[in-house]
């Protein structure tokens, strides 16, 4: 992992907090399991309880990045946030 993929990491993480609305559920998914392998990596534990929904999602929406390298999981959750923004800015 370069310095310069984990400075935009750290500042596309901070960005995201600061828009205007909040992204729909699948998008938000979406940035938890790339911040999730960008920052972790593999997904690990168990699979949630079926009761669990939210935490069941999360779960999978990770388990589906498996393989997926950190630094190419930031790289994407970089460009996710940055699309957002452009997005937020429109509005």
């Amino acid at each position: 992992m370069t310095a310069e993929i984990s400075a935009e990491f750290s500042q596309a993480a901070e960005d995201v907090k600061k828009l205007s609305e909040r992204p729909d559920n699948l998008t938000m998914l979406r940035l938890y399991a790339l911040y999730k392998q960008g920052s972790q990596g593999n997904c690990t534990g168990a699979r949630p309880g079926m009761m669990d929904f939210v935490g069941r999602a999360k779960y999978d929406a990770w388990k589906a990045l498996e393989g997926t390298s950190p630094d190419e999981a930031m790289k994407q959750y970089i460009e996710l946030v940055r699309s957002l923004k452009d997005e937020d800015k429109k509005k």
